[in-house]
């Protein structure tokens, strides 16, 4: 049986709800000892600093003539999302500052609303961040498994600017997330310490999947000193002490997160491990017990039933897992390109055609397109001999 770690990325799933007091740095729960020096620079320096070449942007007469004619707020936003210049490459898999944002003309939700948050403040807007309350997803890479969740940027004016003497308007808030999906949804205001906070421990669980511990260990670290109240990154440090085989301070960190959510799902599955690995069984299994309370059916259930019916060429088996997890998130790459795979093993060419090309269209990231794009190919080029 295959070991999910679970981890929370570009997302406040763990936070606490209600007013932000002072939170005291749980300084305890560090071992720096583990751990090398990161080989890269770990800090919020930088995160929303605007290049030169941001700058340029800014200044480009096209565009100002657009911050003068439509406003500050509506202005940029059509400059970044609308008008095409850009031309962004959602990159789900990456999280990137400001500026790295706008050279790579690419970003995850988190990058995206960095870049927009830092291009703001250059025009003397006010920017707010929100944490919607939405269904999270679930995905994974490597053997960790990611709750994702979601964050918009709402911009308001501060001034007016002599400069951009346009219409305005008192706010405007910019979504990554089709408009049918967002409508309705519950949201709450969170602030940019947070915000920093999660831009932190989407880098850790970047390193953690490509096995760079001492660099996951030291962005994790650096997202609790940030925010002591987030809990998702908490979890990370407890996980990245997990796959540094430190289970005492891996299970010290998740029962610290349990004392502030006594409910949180992702610590309740990681302790119950951290104790299955030290032998604790009695306190493993009191573990998953409520875990089962709490979540009856684990996430991606049927997808791993799937996977172990593809290696025994069970298509038809595989088939049905797979289908079910696309019946429950249609726009999941991942279920729609597994569940093509196992059409073609059963010979229906037509249907593995159709989830392989719906695979290619809701994918995140080059590195997937590249992939799916191969596959439809070599699908389509098999059904027409």
């Amino acid at each position: 049986m295959r070991t999910w770690l679970l981890l929370s990325l570009c997302a406040l799933l763990a936070a606490c709800a209600g007013p932000r007091g002072a939170a005291q740095r749980p300084d305890f729960l560090f071992d720096d000892r583990l751990f090398a020096a990161p080989s890269e620079r770990v800090g919020a320096d930088g995160i929303f600093s605007v290049s030169d070449a941001m700058r340029r942007y800014l200044q480009h007469p096209q565009i100002e003539a657009q911050l003068r004619k439509k406003g500050l707020q509506r202005g940029l936003l059509e400059a970044l999302y609308t008008t095409g210049e850009l031309r962004l490459d959602y990159d789900a898999r990456t999280t990137r500052n400001a500026a790295q944002a706008f050279d790579a003309r690419a970003g995850n939700c988190l990058s995206l609303v960095v870049m927009t948050a830092a291009f703001a403040k250059e025009l003397g807007l006010t920017v707010r961040y929100k944490s919607a309350y939405l269904e999270e997803t679930v995905t994974r890479r490597s053997n960790l498994l990611l709750r994702s969740g979601h964050v918009n940027v709402t911009l308001g004016r501060r001034f007016v600017d002599p400069r951009f003497p346009g219409p305005g308007e008192e706010s405007m808030t910019v979504d990554f997330l089709p408009p049918e999906e967002i409508k309705g949804l519950r949201t709450r205001e969170i602030d940019e310490q947070t915000v920093v906070a999660m831009y932190m421990n989407n880098r850790a669980v970047e390193a953690l999947v490509d096995r760079r511990l001492d660099d996951a260990y030291a962005w994790a670290r650096e997202a609790v000193r940030h925010d002591p109240q987030f809990l998702g990154a908490l979890n990370t440090l407890g996980v990245v002490y997990l796959r540094h085989n430190a289970l005492a301070q891996a299970a010290a960190v998740f029962s610290h997160v349990l004392e502030r959510d006594a409910d949180n799902l992702t610590a309740l599955a990681n302790l119950a491990g951290a104790y299955a690995r030290e032998g604790r069984i009695e306190e493993s299994r009191a573990m998953q017990l409520r875990l089962a309370k709490l979540e009856p059916q684990p996430p991606l259930h049927d997808f791993n039933l799937g996977l172990a019916a593809m290696k025994q060429q069970d298509y038809r088996t595989a088939t049905e897992m797979f289908a079910r997890e696309v019946a429950r998130s249609d726009d999941s790459a991942e279920f729609h390109y597994w569940l093509g795979l196992a059409h073609y093993g059963l010979g229906n060419v037509e249907q593995a055609r159709r989830h392989m090309a719906r695979a290619l269209e809701t994918s995140n990231g080059r590195q997937d397109r590249d992939l799916y794009s191969a596959k439809l190919d070599w699908i389509q080029a098999r059904s027409n001999r």
